[in-house]
Protein backbone atom coordinates (compact mmCIF):
# COMPACT_ATOMS: atom_id res chain seq x y z
CA UNK A 1 0.00 0.00 0.00
CA UNK A 2 2.82 2.83 0.78
CA UNK A 3 4.94 1.41 -2.55
CA UNK A 4 1.31 2.07 -4.71
CA UNK A 5 -0.10 4.99 -3.10
CA UNK A 6 2.88 6.95 -1.61
CA UNK A 7 1.22 7.67 2.05
CA UNK A 8 4.43 8.49 3.89
CA UNK A 9 5.81 10.74 0.45
CA UNK A 10 2.26 12.56 1.03
CA UNK A 11 2.36 13.31 4.29
CA UNK A 12 -0.16 10.73 5.64
CA UNK A 13 -0.23 7.60 7.47
CA UNK A 14 -2.32 4.46 6.86
CA UNK A 15 -4.59 5.27 9.41
CA UNK A 16 -5.28 8.35 8.76
CA UNK A 17 -6.24 7.54 5.27
CA UNK A 18 -8.65 4.91 6.61
CA UNK A 19 -10.03 7.53 9.48
CA UNK A 20 -10.33 9.38 6.32
CA UNK A 21 -12.29 6.69 4.21
CA UNK A 22 -14.62 6.41 7.25
CA UNK A 23 -15.50 10.05 7.31
CA UNK A 24 -16.62 10.66 3.27
CA UNK A 25 -18.36 7.39 3.21
CA UNK A 26 -20.71 8.75 6.77
CA UNK A 27 -20.84 11.92 4.65
CA UNK A 28 -22.29 11.00 0.89
CA UNK A 29 -24.08 7.70 2.66
CA UNK A 30 -27.20 9.45 2.39
CA UNK A 31 -27.19 9.24 -1.58
CA UNK A 32 -27.83 5.62 -1.32
CA UNK A 33 -31.45 6.65 0.27
CA UNK A 34 -32.27 9.74 -1.79
CA UNK A 35 -31.10 7.73 -5.26
CA UNK A 36 -33.52 5.20 -4.42
CA UNK A 37 -36.00 6.76 -3.05
CA UNK A 38 -36.18 9.31 -6.34
CA UNK A 39 -36.03 6.66 -8.57
CA UNK A 40 -38.81 5.04 -6.79
CA UNK A 41 -41.07 7.54 -8.34
CA UNK A 42 -40.68 5.42 -11.91
CA UNK A 43 -42.01 2.47 -10.19
CA UNK A 44 -45.35 2.81 -11.89
CA UNK A 45 -43.91 3.73 -15.24
CA UNK A 46 -41.69 0.87 -15.19
CA UNK A 47 -44.22 -1.98 -14.26
CA UNK A 48 -42.75 -2.42 -10.80
CA UNK A 49 -43.44 -1.50 -7.37
CA UNK A 50 -42.10 1.10 -5.49
CA UNK A 51 -40.32 -1.07 -2.91
CA UNK A 52 -38.88 -3.00 -5.74
CA UNK A 53 -37.94 -0.42 -7.67
CA UNK A 54 -36.17 1.42 -4.57
CA UNK A 55 -34.34 -2.53 -3.90
CA UNK A 56 -33.39 -2.34 -7.73
CA UNK A 57 -32.02 1.26 -7.79
CA UNK A 58 -30.02 0.79 -4.19
CA UNK A 59 -27.99 -1.56 -5.05
CA UNK A 60 -27.11 -0.12 -8.44
CA UNK A 61 -25.91 2.95 -6.59
CA UNK A 62 -24.16 1.20 -4.11
CA UNK A 63 -22.09 -1.29 -6.91
CA UNK A 64 -21.49 2.18 -9.42
CA UNK A 65 -20.25 4.09 -5.77
CA UNK A 66 -17.94 1.24 -5.33
CA UNK A 67 -17.00 1.01 -9.02
CA UNK A 68 -16.21 4.88 -9.74
CA UNK A 69 -14.43 4.99 -6.18
CA UNK A 70 -12.07 2.26 -6.95
CA UNK A 71 -11.36 3.86 -10.43
CA UNK A 72 -10.21 6.97 -8.95
CA UNK A 73 -8.37 5.61 -6.03
CA UNK A 74 -6.45 3.53 -8.31
CA UNK A 75 -5.72 5.11 -11.33
CA UNK A 76 -5.47 9.12 -9.91
CA UNK A 77 -4.86 8.07 -6.54
CA UNK A 78 -7.11 10.37 -4.90
CA UNK A 79 -9.05 10.92 -1.75
CA UNK A 80 -12.15 11.22 -3.64
CA UNK A 81 -15.41 9.35 -4.26
CA UNK A 82 -17.92 9.10 -6.74
CA UNK A 83 -21.74 8.25 -6.57
CA UNK A 84 -24.69 9.05 -8.43
CA UNK A 85 -24.75 12.92 -8.91
CA UNK A 86 -27.44 14.64 -7.03
CA UNK A 87 -29.44 17.19 -9.79
CA UNK A 88 -28.36 14.48 -12.49
CA UNK A 89 -30.62 12.11 -10.75
CA UNK A 90 -33.43 14.97 -10.71
CA UNK A 91 -32.81 15.21 -14.38
CA UNK A 92 -32.90 11.77 -15.28
CA UNK A 93 -36.34 11.05 -13.29
CA UNK A 94 -38.33 14.36 -13.38
CA UNK A 95 -37.29 15.81 -16.54
CA UNK A 96 -36.28 13.29 -19.02
CA UNK A 97 -38.60 10.35 -17.86
CA UNK A 98 -41.92 12.10 -16.41
CA UNK A 99 -40.63 15.55 -18.53
CA UNK A 100 -39.89 14.08 -22.14
CA UNK A 101 -41.91 10.87 -21.66
CA UNK A 102 -39.14 8.38 -22.42
CA UNK A 103 -38.79 5.57 -20.59
CA UNK A 104 -36.53 4.45 -17.26
CA UNK A 105 -34.26 2.06 -20.22
CA UNK A 106 -33.96 4.94 -22.64
CA UNK A 107 -33.00 7.14 -19.91
CA UNK A 108 -30.34 4.74 -19.18
CA UNK A 109 -29.03 4.46 -22.88
CA UNK A 110 -28.73 8.43 -22.42
CA UNK A 111 -26.89 8.16 -19.05
CA UNK A 112 -24.55 5.46 -21.24
CA UNK A 113 -23.95 7.92 -24.25
CA UNK A 114 -23.16 10.38 -21.75
CA UNK A 115 -20.41 7.87 -20.44
CA UNK A 116 -19.04 7.32 -23.49
CA UNK A 117 -18.85 10.76 -24.72
CA UNK A 118 -17.27 11.79 -22.03
CA UNK A 119 -14.47 9.10 -21.92
CA UNK A 120 -14.20 10.27 -25.88
CA UNK A 121 -13.69 13.99 -24.74
CA UNK A 122 -11.21 13.42 -22.29
CA UNK A 123 -9.34 10.75 -23.92
CA UNK A 124 -9.32 13.55 -27.00
CA UNK A 125 -8.83 16.41 -25.01
CA UNK A 126 -11.98 17.88 -27.01
CA UNK A 127 -13.32 18.33 -23.27
CA UNK A 128 -11.24 21.63 -22.85
CA UNK A 129 -13.24 22.70 -25.95
CA UNK A 130 -16.33 22.29 -24.71
CA UNK A 131 -15.47 23.59 -21.32
CA UNK A 132 -14.52 26.76 -22.87
CA UNK A 133 -17.71 26.81 -25.21
CA UNK A 134 -19.97 27.54 -22.56
CA UNK A 135 -19.90 31.24 -21.05
CA UNK A 136 -18.37 31.39 -17.23
CA UNK A 137 -22.04 33.18 -16.25
CA UNK A 138 -23.83 30.44 -17.18
CA UNK A 139 -21.10 27.32 -15.77
CA UNK A 140 -21.55 29.84 -12.30
CA UNK A 141 -24.93 29.57 -13.02
CA UNK A 142 -25.33 25.74 -13.30
CA UNK A 143 -25.37 24.54 -9.66
CA UNK A 144 -27.26 27.05 -8.63
CA UNK A 145 -30.11 26.17 -10.69
CA UNK A 146 -29.58 22.92 -9.96
CA UNK A 147 -29.90 23.62 -6.52
CA UNK A 148 -33.07 25.09 -6.33
CA UNK A 149 -35.03 22.36 -8.40
CA UNK A 150 -33.66 19.57 -6.18
CA UNK A 151 -34.63 22.06 -2.87
CA UNK A 152 -38.18 22.39 -4.73
CA UNK A 153 -38.55 18.94 -5.13
CA UNK A 154 -37.40 18.16 -1.56
CA UNK A 155 -40.19 20.66 -0.15
CA UNK A 156 -42.58 18.50 -2.96
CA UNK A 157 -41.39 15.04 -1.97
CA UNK A 158 -42.21 16.36 1.53
CA UNK A 159 -45.66 17.46 0.81
CA UNK A 160 -44.67 21.11 2.03
CA UNK A 161 -45.11 22.92 -1.36
CA UNK A 162 -48.08 21.16 -3.03
CA UNK A 163 -50.01 22.40 -6.14
CA UNK A 164 -53.09 24.53 -6.35
CA UNK A 165 -55.69 25.29 -8.69
CA UNK A 166 -55.31 29.42 -8.54
CA UNK A 167 -51.44 29.63 -8.18
CA UNK A 168 -50.34 26.42 -9.48
CA UNK A 169 -47.90 25.37 -6.21
CA UNK A 170 -48.60 26.77 -2.50
CA UNK A 171 -48.00 25.97 1.03
CA UNK A 172 -49.53 22.93 2.66
CA UNK A 173 -51.92 23.69 5.34
CA UNK A 174 -50.97 23.21 9.08
CA UNK A 175 -54.13 24.13 10.30
CA UNK A 176 -55.45 21.03 12.69
CA UNK A 177 -58.81 23.80 14.05
CA UNK A 178 -60.80 23.94 10.67
CA UNK A 179 -59.99 20.29 9.63
CA UNK A 180 -58.27 21.16 6.94
CA UNK A 181 -55.07 19.17 8.21
CA UNK A 182 -54.48 16.73 10.87
CA UNK A 183 -51.53 15.62 13.07
CA UNK A 184 -51.04 12.21 11.13
CA UNK A 185 -50.26 14.81 7.87
CA UNK A 186 -48.63 17.77 9.79
CA UNK A 187 -46.13 14.95 11.83
CA UNK A 188 -44.21 13.98 8.84
CA UNK A 189 -43.83 17.68 8.01
CA UNK A 190 -42.82 18.57 11.40
CA UNK A 191 -40.39 15.60 11.12
CA UNK A 192 -39.03 17.11 7.56
CA UNK A 193 -38.20 20.73 8.78
CA UNK A 194 -36.84 19.44 12.52
CA UNK A 195 -34.31 17.14 10.08
CA UNK A 196 -33.10 20.44 8.05
CA UNK A 197 -32.46 22.82 10.94
CA UNK A 198 -30.92 19.66 12.84
CA UNK A 199 -28.27 18.70 9.33
CA UNK A 200 -27.77 22.87 9.17
CA UNK A 201 -26.72 22.49 12.80
CA UNK A 202 -24.78 19.80 13.04
CA UNK A 203 -23.09 21.16 9.74
CA UNK A 204 -22.53 24.60 11.58
CA UNK A 205 -20.88 22.51 14.17
CA UNK A 206 -18.27 20.55 11.71
CA UNK A 207 -20.06 17.14 12.61
CA UNK A 208 -18.59 14.60 10.31
CA UNK A 209 -21.29 13.37 8.35
CA UNK A 210 -23.61 15.59 9.37
CA UNK A 211 -26.44 15.12 6.58
CA UNK A 212 -26.11 11.38 7.81
CA UNK A 213 -26.70 11.58 11.02
CA UNK A 214 -29.59 14.17 10.48
CA UNK A 215 -31.15 11.84 8.57
CA UNK A 216 -30.93 8.88 10.58
CA UNK A 217 -32.02 10.89 13.91
CA UNK A 218 -35.05 12.33 11.83
CA UNK A 219 -36.01 8.99 10.90
CA UNK A 220 -35.52 7.94 14.78
CA UNK A 221 -37.81 10.62 15.54
CA UNK A 222 -40.34 9.73 12.66
CA UNK A 223 -40.77 6.16 14.19
CA UNK A 224 -41.45 7.60 17.99
CA UNK A 225 -43.82 10.40 16.84
CA UNK A 226 -45.62 7.30 14.54
CA UNK A 227 -46.79 5.88 18.43
CA UNK A 228 -49.07 8.91 18.42
CA UNK A 229 -50.53 8.29 15.00
CA UNK A 230 -53.68 5.75 14.53
CA UNK A 231 -52.85 3.09 13.11
CA UNK A 232 -49.16 4.12 12.19
CA UNK A 233 -47.81 0.73 12.58
CA UNK A 234 -50.74 -1.91 11.26
CA UNK A 235 -49.62 -3.81 8.52
CA UNK A 236 -45.68 -2.18 9.34
CA UNK A 237 -43.94 -5.44 9.31
CA UNK A 238 -45.69 -6.88 5.87
CA UNK A 239 -44.48 -3.74 3.94
CA UNK A 240 -40.69 -4.73 4.22
CA UNK A 241 -38.56 -7.43 3.29
CA UNK A 242 -35.69 -7.92 5.96
CA UNK A 243 -33.89 -10.64 3.57
CA UNK A 244 -30.95 -8.64 2.13
CA UNK A 245 -30.35 -10.60 -0.99
CA UNK A 246 -33.94 -9.79 -2.27
CA UNK A 247 -32.70 -6.31 -3.35
CA UNK A 248 -30.17 -8.10 -5.40
CA UNK A 249 -33.22 -10.24 -7.22
CA UNK A 250 -34.74 -7.01 -7.80
CA UNK A 251 -31.75 -5.67 -9.34
CA UNK A 252 -31.01 -8.19 -11.68
CA UNK A 253 -34.86 -8.26 -12.93
CA UNK A 254 -35.39 -4.89 -13.24
CA UNK A 255 -32.16 -2.58 -13.41
CA UNK A 256 -28.68 -4.09 -14.56
CA UNK A 257 -28.62 -4.48 -18.09
CA UNK A 258 -32.31 -2.69 -19.21
CA UNK A 259 -30.05 -0.34 -20.83
CA UNK A 260 -29.33 -2.71 -23.57
CA UNK A 261 -31.75 -4.92 -23.48
CA UNK A 262 -34.83 -2.12 -23.69
CA UNK A 263 -33.20 1.30 -24.02
CA UNK A 264 -32.72 1.28 -28.00
CA UNK A 265 -37.01 0.83 -27.92
CA UNK A 266 -38.71 4.00 -28.75
CA UNK A 267 -41.61 3.04 -30.21
CA UNK A 268 -43.37 4.57 -27.22
CA UNK A 269 -42.37 7.98 -27.63
CA UNK A 270 -42.16 7.91 -31.74
CA UNK A 271 -46.45 7.01 -31.18
CA UNK A 272 -46.53 10.53 -30.55
CA UNK A 273 -43.54 11.85 -32.16
CA UNK A 274 -41.88 12.60 -35.21
CA UNK A 275 -38.17 10.54 -35.69
CA UNK A 276 -36.38 14.26 -36.07
CA UNK A 277 -37.93 15.26 -32.44
CA UNK A 278 -36.35 12.18 -30.88
CA UNK A 279 -33.07 12.87 -33.00
CA UNK A 280 -32.99 16.23 -31.38
CA UNK A 281 -34.32 15.06 -28.13
CA UNK A 282 -31.39 12.42 -27.81
CA UNK A 283 -28.61 14.71 -28.91
CA UNK A 284 -29.58 18.13 -27.03
CA UNK A 285 -30.38 15.71 -23.67
CA UNK A 286 -27.21 13.48 -23.64
CA UNK A 287 -25.27 16.71 -24.27
CA UNK A 288 -27.39 18.11 -21.04
CA UNK A 289 -26.30 15.43 -19.28
CA UNK A 290 -22.50 15.42 -20.15
CA UNK A 291 -22.12 19.21 -19.55
CA UNK A 292 -23.62 19.41 -16.09
CA UNK A 293 -21.27 16.06 -15.58
CA UNK A 294 -18.39 17.95 -16.50
CA UNK A 295 -18.77 21.20 -15.01
CA UNK A 296 -19.83 19.19 -11.37
CA UNK A 297 -17.06 16.92 -11.71
CA UNK A 298 -14.32 19.97 -12.64
CA UNK A 299 -15.56 22.39 -9.49
CA UNK A 300 -15.50 19.25 -6.93
CA UNK A 301 -11.78 18.23 -7.99
CA UNK A 302 -10.80 22.08 -7.94
CA UNK A 303 -12.49 22.69 -4.96
CA UNK A 304 -11.77 19.51 -2.47
CA UNK A 305 -8.11 19.36 -4.04
CA UNK A 306 -7.79 23.13 -3.00
CA UNK A 307 -8.98 23.05 0.35
CA UNK A 308 -6.81 19.96 1.06
CA UNK A 309 -3.77 21.74 0.03
CA UNK A 310 -3.02 19.05 -2.64
CA UNK A 311 -2.81 21.12 -6.10
CA UNK A 312 0.39 21.41 -7.83
CA UNK A 313 2.40 23.71 -8.11
CA UNK A 314 0.70 25.03 -11.42
CA UNK A 315 -2.52 25.09 -9.63
CA UNK A 316 -3.95 21.87 -11.26
CA UNK A 317 -5.13 18.96 -9.94
CA UNK A 318 -3.06 15.97 -9.63
CA UNK A 319 -3.56 13.26 -12.40
CA UNK A 320 -6.25 15.41 -13.37
CA UNK A 321 -6.99 13.37 -16.78
CA UNK A 322 -7.07 10.16 -14.99
CA UNK A 323 -9.61 11.40 -12.45
CA UNK A 324 -12.05 12.65 -15.40
CA UNK A 325 -11.66 9.09 -16.98
CA UNK A 326 -12.63 7.74 -13.93
CA UNK A 327 -15.74 10.13 -13.76
CA UNK A 328 -16.61 9.11 -17.01
CA UNK A 329 -15.91 4.99 -16.58
CA UNK A 330 -17.99 5.24 -13.78
CA UNK A 331 -20.78 7.15 -15.75
CA UNK A 332 -21.10 4.24 -18.03
CA UNK A 333 -20.98 1.48 -15.25
CA UNK A 334 -23.90 2.98 -13.70
CA UNK A 335 -25.78 3.30 -16.82
CA UNK A 336 -25.20 -0.41 -17.25
CA UNK A 337 -26.33 -1.21 -13.75
CA UNK A 338 -29.74 1.08 -13.92
CA UNK A 339 -28.66 4.56 -11.83
CA UNK A 340 -27.98 8.03 -12.98
CA UNK A 341 -25.18 9.75 -14.26
CA UNK A 342 -22.09 8.99 -11.58
CA UNK A 343 -20.15 11.82 -10.61
CA UNK A 344 -16.97 13.00 -8.04
CA UNK A 345 -18.97 13.73 -5.02
CA UNK A 346 -17.75 17.33 -3.00
CA UNK A 347 -18.55 15.22 0.45
CA UNK A 348 -15.07 13.82 -0.33
CA UNK A 349 -13.33 17.53 1.33
CA UNK A 350 -14.95 16.27 4.60
CA UNK A 351 -12.43 13.07 4.29
CA UNK A 352 -9.66 15.57 2.65
CA UNK A 353 -9.98 17.85 5.78
CA UNK A 354 -9.76 14.66 7.73
CA UNK A 355 -6.03 14.14 6.36
CA UNK A 356 -6.88 11.99 3.65
CA UNK A 357 -4.46 12.26 0.68
CA UNK A 358 -4.35 9.24 -1.47
CA UNK A 359 -6.16 6.83 -2.82
CA UNK A 360 -6.03 4.26 0.07
CA UNK A 361 -8.67 6.41 1.69
CA UNK A 362 -11.22 5.96 -1.84
CA UNK A 363 -10.29 2.41 -1.30
CA UNK A 364 -11.60 2.60 2.38
CA UNK A 365 -14.84 4.60 1.07
CA UNK A 366 -15.01 1.84 -1.78
CA UNK A 367 -15.05 -0.74 1.04
CA UNK A 368 -17.61 0.82 3.26
CA UNK A 369 -20.18 1.12 -0.34
CA UNK A 370 -19.54 -2.62 -0.97
CA UNK A 371 -20.81 -3.51 2.84
CA UNK A 372 -23.43 -0.71 2.42
CA UNK A 373 -25.12 -3.20 -0.53
CA UNK A 374 -26.30 -5.74 2.17
CA UNK A 375 -28.11 -3.35 4.26
CA UNK A 376 -30.85 -2.32 1.98
CA UNK A 377 -33.73 -3.78 4.29
CA UNK A 378 -32.05 -1.21 6.83
CA UNK A 379 -32.02 1.60 4.17
CA UNK A 380 -35.70 1.47 3.10
CA UNK A 381 -36.68 2.19 6.75
CA UNK A 382 -35.90 6.07 6.26
CA UNK A 383 -38.98 7.91 5.06
CA UNK A 384 -39.47 10.14 2.59
CA UNK A 385 -39.85 12.94 5.21
CA UNK A 386 -36.14 12.51 6.14
CA UNK A 387 -34.99 11.97 2.64
CA UNK A 388 -36.85 14.98 1.63
CA UNK A 389 -34.66 17.59 3.94
CA UNK A 390 -31.55 16.12 2.50
CA UNK A 391 -32.50 17.22 -1.04
CA UNK A 392 -33.80 20.55 0.60
CA UNK A 393 -29.93 20.81 2.47
CA UNK A 394 -28.04 19.60 -0.34
CA UNK A 395 -30.11 22.88 -2.40
CA UNK A 396 -28.81 25.25 -0.09
CA UNK A 397 -25.21 24.13 0.00
CA UNK A 398 -25.55 24.10 -4.13
CA UNK A 399 -26.28 28.09 -3.62
CA UNK A 400 -22.76 29.39 -3.19
CA UNK A 401 -21.92 29.45 -6.25
CA UNK A 402 -24.00 32.82 -7.13
CA UNK A 403 -21.55 34.96 -4.99
CA UNK A 404 -18.88 34.71 -8.31
CA UNK A 405 -21.62 36.29 -10.57
CA UNK A 406 -21.34 39.99 -11.77
CA UNK A 407 -24.71 40.76 -10.83
CA UNK A 408 -24.35 44.17 -11.09
CA UNK A 409 -23.41 43.11 -14.72
CA UNK A 410 -26.74 43.04 -17.03
CA UNK A 411 -24.88 41.33 -19.89
CA UNK A 412 -24.23 38.60 -17.35
CA UNK A 413 -26.57 39.05 -14.69
CA UNK A 414 -29.68 38.33 -17.23
CA UNK A 415 -28.07 34.47 -18.53
CA UNK A 416 -27.32 33.18 -15.05
CA UNK A 417 -30.46 34.65 -13.66
CA UNK A 418 -32.47 32.70 -17.10
CA UNK A 419 -30.39 29.80 -16.19
CA UNK A 420 -31.08 29.27 -12.11
CA UNK A 421 -34.70 30.48 -12.44
CA UNK A 422 -36.09 27.99 -16.01
CA UNK A 423 -34.83 25.08 -13.75
CA UNK A 424 -36.81 25.12 -10.76
CA UNK A 425 -39.89 27.09 -12.93
CA UNK A 426 -39.99 24.68 -16.15
CA UNK A 427 -38.89 21.06 -13.95
CA UNK A 428 -35.81 20.72 -16.36
CA UNK A 429 -32.45 21.57 -16.24
CA UNK A 430 -31.54 21.65 -20.04
CA UNK A 431 -33.83 24.28 -20.14
CA UNK A 432 -32.00 26.25 -17.66
CA UNK A 433 -29.00 25.55 -19.85
CA UNK A 434 -30.36 26.33 -22.96
CA UNK A 435 -32.26 29.84 -21.83
CA UNK A 436 -28.92 30.88 -20.55
CA UNK A 437 -26.63 29.89 -23.61
CA UNK A 438 -28.87 31.44 -26.16
CA UNK A 439 -29.68 34.59 -24.00
CA UNK A 440 -25.98 35.10 -23.93
CA UNK A 441 -25.74 34.91 -27.65
CA UNK A 442 -28.52 37.70 -28.23
CA UNK A 443 -26.74 39.48 -25.82
CA UNK A 444 -23.57 39.46 -27.34
CA UNK A 445 -24.94 39.95 -30.56
CA UNK A 446 -26.99 43.09 -29.26
CA UNK A 447 -24.28 44.68 -27.78
CA UNK A 448 -21.67 44.63 -30.78
CA UNK A 449 -19.71 41.78 -28.92
CA UNK A 450 -20.05 38.76 -31.73
CA UNK A 451 -16.72 38.51 -31.84
CA UNK A 452 -16.21 37.20 -28.39
CA UNK A 453 -18.99 34.54 -29.03
CA UNK A 454 -17.34 30.69 -28.67
CA UNK A 455 -17.48 28.96 -32.02
CA UNK A 456 -18.54 25.78 -29.87
CA UNK A 457 -20.82 28.71 -28.16
CA UNK A 458 -22.41 29.06 -31.31
CA UNK A 459 -23.09 25.42 -32.32
CA UNK A 460 -24.39 24.35 -28.41
CA UNK A 461 -26.82 27.44 -28.32
CA UNK A 462 -28.13 26.46 -31.70
CA UNK A 463 -28.72 22.88 -30.88
CA UNK A 464 -30.64 24.30 -27.83
CA UNK A 465 -32.77 26.35 -30.14
CA UNK A 466 -33.59 23.71 -32.24
CA UNK A 467 -34.58 21.31 -29.58
CA UNK A 468 -37.72 23.69 -28.56
CA UNK A 469 -39.06 23.82 -32.47
CA UNK A 470 -38.48 20.53 -32.93
CA UNK A 471 -39.45 18.75 -29.25
CA UNK A 472 -43.00 20.97 -28.49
Amino acid sequence: MEKYFQVKEKGSTIRTEILAGLTTFMAMAYILMVNSGMFANLAMMNGTTEDRMYNAVYIATAISAVAGTLLIGLLANLPLAQASGMGLNAFFVYTVCFGFGLSYANALLLVLFDGVLFIALTLTGVRKKIFDAIPACVRMAIPAGIGLFIAFLGLQNAGIVVQDSSTCVTLVSFNVFNGTATWATIMPLLVTIFALIAIAALSAKKVKGAVFWGMLGSTVVYYILGFTVKDFYVGFSEKFNFNPFSAFKDFGEIALGKVFTQGFDFSAYLADHSAASLIILLVTTALAFCLVDMFDTLGTLFGACSRGNMLTEKGEVPNFEKAMLSDAIATVCGSVCGTSTVTTFVEASSGIAEGGRTGLSAMVTAGMFFIAMFLSPVASLIPGCATAAVLIFVGVLMMGAVLKIEWNNPAIALPAFLTISFMPFTYNISYGIAFGLISYIFLKLFTGKAKEINVGTWVIGILFAVMFFVTH
